[in-house]
């Protein structure tokens, strides 16, 4: 830092050193807390265009997915002019192409890191059409790759931005150029020119696959264009089984991201039978690709996907609870979450006579239980990670559910149920966990033999009473539900558990919540005296 003032040759070397250097939020945090912003920026106005250049890219390595250094940067002047004003004109189109891509990249992270709103006109009106100019078939191979990739990045969690993407410059049938290097080796008889065209074949199908999962992240209308596109499905389906493992990745986000279309699900999904080159990919594959693979087959497992039935032939199941035995917990939510959706999606039975129906919903449950085994499913209520935590109650919920179904379940596991239910309801959680561990015990205390194993556990009664005067209306609407359920007097020993309870003064708890100013606390209160009336 000391040497930067000594000659324009250490200042474009000193940058150049910084730039290679800082490789992650540690070495930005050094670079920043050594002045690096202040000492830098002036450079941005130097008379050689080589000091100008490194001094950019170096606030684009500084910026990179980091707020701190973003909002600094935003409130820097350097000769009476502020730093995104200085940017916007190093990305007009009389600039070397270099100098509008790296300018550009410094506006999206900063964009990204929160430090300039995603409707700015600088982001609107200038990054956003300089990168998609970097993507049309004038500028170099790897120009186009970084334009197409920054792209991605810049507009991927905004709407309104993949929108104009989409309508600038026909960027969706852009990058299906993108898909024709190299070129047929006959009409190439430059063998430079194949060699680099071959090396930068992945990187173009990578990126391009990258600005189309960003650009269908959200609009319907998008996702069909995109489709629409000439040999689009052939070629992600291609890309699924790639050698480079990051084109593989980033087809299968492609992939992810066309999947949220209920439409496309029923059709090119269906026509093009992604889900077998889908279930190759997820027999062996690292994991950031297992991620996001298992995340886009929870969606072909939707009630309305015509894929989930051949999914769940070819083996579905044991691969989905493979899953949450793994180490990475976002692994471990896509397994319970498309088990769950195999247990949700029963509107098929409809179609079966009753009885057919109802044993058909219990094979369901049973394959899943044995599938993922009753150990595992308790392994994974004491999940450290809350988002694997709350979707595996989500899945006991719904296998808790139909009375037969509820006592048959509680008959088998019933102790261990109860004790894991214990254990959360002990534990340091949330609101939104123990409201999903209370409709848990609400269900089984709709059985008719199950609500036994609620009636028999004192612990169980105090820890309902209790979270019927919670400060927290939702835990008291969860514990009224297994009040209600256990007190209906049209079911068998109604009187003995009403008397029970009446003699834990949950009776005189009721009186208190008929007068709550709670419309639905009151109504659900009311409800449940009057089966101690009628």
């Amino acid at each position: 830092m000391a040497l930067l003032s000594r000659s324009r040759y250490t200042q474009e070397y000193i940058c150049q050193i910084f730039s290679h250097c800082c490789k992650g939020p540690d070495h930005q945090t050094i670079l920043f807390n050594h002045g690096a912003v202040q000492n830098i920026a002036h450079l941005l106005t130097s008379v050689s265009y080589k000091v100008r250049m490194q001094a950019l890219k170096c606030f684009s390595v500084l910026a990179f997915e980091n707020p701190q250094v973003s909002m600094t940067l935003v409130n820097v002047l350097v000769d009476g002019e502020l730093l995104p004003q200085i940017f916007v004109k190093m990305l007009q189109r009389d600039k070397p192409i270099e100098m509008q891509l790296t300018s550009a990249k410094c506006l999206t992270y900063m964009c990204r890191a929160g430090a300039i709103r995603t409707d700015d006109n600088c982001i609107v009106l200038k990054t956003l059409p300089c990168l998609v100019r970097m993507c049309s078939k004038e500028r170099l191979l790897e120009e186009r790759v970084e334009g197409a990739e920054t792209l991605a990045y810049l507009i991927e969690p905004d709407v309104e931005l993949q929108r104009i993407a989409s309508i600038t410059d026909h960027l969706i049938a852009m990058l299906a150029d993108y898909f024709k290097y190299p070129s047929s080796v006959s009409a190439i008889t430059d063998i430079k020119r194949l060699d680099h065209d071959l090396k930068h074949a992945h990187e173009l199908r990578q990126a391009a696959f990258k600005l189309y999962a960003s650009l269908g992240a959200n609009d319907e209308d998008i996702r069909k264009k995109i489709i629409d596109t000439e040999n689009m499905m052939d070629r992600i389906v291609t890309g699924l089984s790639e050698s480079s493992v990051k084109v593989r990745l980033a087809a299968v986000r492609c992939l992810h991201s066309l999947s949220r279309s209920v439409q496309q699900l029923r059709t090119s999904f269906q026509d093009h039978a992604v889900w077998k080159p889908l279930m190759k990919v997820l027999q062996n594959a690292p994991d950031e690709i297992l991620v996001v693979a298992s995340s886009m087959l929870c969606n072909l497992l939707l009630e309305f996907s015509p894929s989930k039935e051949p999914i769940l032939e070819s083996g579905a199941v044991e691969l989905l609870c493979g899953l949450t035995q793994s180490e990475n917990p976002a692994l471990r939510v896509n397994g319970i979450w498309a088990l769950m959706m195999r247990k949700l999606s029963t509107e098929w039975l409809n179609s079966l006579p009753k009885n057919m129906a109802f044993q058909a919903e219990q094979k369901i449950k049973a394959d899943i239980l044995r599938s993922l085994s009753t150990e595992q499913l308790f392994r994974l209520l004491s999940d450290s990670d809350l988002n694997v935590l709350m979707k595996t109650l989500g899945l006991l919920r719904n296998l808790l559910s139909t009375r037969p179904h509820i006592d048959k379940i509680m008959s088998t596991h019933g102790k261990q149920i109860m004790q894991a239910v214990t254990l959360i309801l002990e534990g340091e959680h949330n609101i939104e966990v123990k409201e999903q561990t209370l409709c848990i015990l609400a269900n089984i205390a709709d059985g008719t033999t199950a609500k036994e194993l609620i009636m028999t556990n004192d612990d169980i009664l105090q820890k309902i009473k209790y979270y019927m005067g919670h400060s927290h209306v939702k835990l008291q609407l969860a514990a009224m539900f297994c009040i209600s359920n256990l007190v209906w007097n049209e079911e068998e020993g109604s009187q003995e558990r009403q008397d029970k309870l009446r003699d834990m003064g949950i009776v005189d708890i009721l009186h208190k919540l008929s007068q709550s100013p709670d419309s639905n606390l009151c109504d659900k209160a009311k409800t449940a005296l009057q089966q101690y009336l009628a």
